[in-house]
């Protein structure tokens, strides 16, 4: 069974997800808080292995609710996901930096959010497609205000050629399946690629290597 926490300052929002999860089998609703001095103490009471997280909440927002709970080590296998109704909220990339799981908006399709719900909670990443070009376009395209924000990764060199290439799709939010078309490869030779880019650069997840690769500016066709 998987658990989910909902942490938003609308009740009709939360209200909106509880209605959509609870009939589905395999996940339940363990909790849910108006904001992120309320939800820090709910997630330390419930332990549940997903919360959906709105990024402005009065009190405590929720970068200050994800830093909490990364640094909490007690909660190490609680995977934040952030919701936003922005396509490039001001603070996506920084959550995405902090160790946030992925990224949905708020508007996503019920099969999308209920799926991104399943792949965070097995181990997986992800950021809505839209989510990932825009912070593409805001922050890897040469001479955006953004782009001073982004700081190469210090182990980035240690990436094969090939590492390099993988990652750089990895980056622009294409699966490995997507990518192994573009490449001609295999997705089994991918998903090898992609893991032992992660384990050199110390990513705890896709989309933390996505952070890695921007900074480090291996985004394909950025340049």
């Amino acid at each position: 069974m998987i658990r989910v926490a909902l942490v938003d300052d609308q009740t009709l929002v939360r209200v909106g997800l509880r209605t959509l999860i609870e009939p589905e089998e395999g996940i339940e609703v363990v909790g849910e808080a108006a904001d992120g001095r309320l939800a820090l103490g709910m997630i330390r009471a419930t332990r549940p292995d997903v919360v959906l997280c709105d990024i402005r909440m009065p009190v405590r927002d929720g970068l200050e609710l994800l830093a909490d709970v990364v640094a909490d080590p007690i909660l190490d296998g609680v995977r934040m996901v952030m919701l936003t109704t922005f396509e490039l909220d001001e603070y996506v990339f920084e959550a995405l930096r902090q160790g946030a799981s992925g990224f949905l908006l708020k508007d996503a399709e019920p099969a999308r959010l209920l799926d991104a719900i399943r792949v965070v909670a097995d181990g997986g990443s992800l950021l809505a497609p839209s989510v990932t070009r825009r912070v593409i376009e805001h922050y890897a395209v040469p001479g955006r205000g953004g782009r001073s924000m982004l700081d190469p990764h210090p182990r980035i060199h240690e990436l094969t050629d090939r590492e390099r290439e993988v990652v750089g799709w990895v980056a622009t939010g294409r699966s490995n399946g997507e990518i192994a078309g573009l490449l001609h490869l295999s997705p089994e030779t991918v998903r090898t690629h992609v893991s032992r880019a992660m384990i050199k650069l110390g990513a705890r997840d896709r989309a933390q290597l996505v952070v890695y690769a921007i900074g480090s500016g291996l985004v394909a066709g950025s340049r």
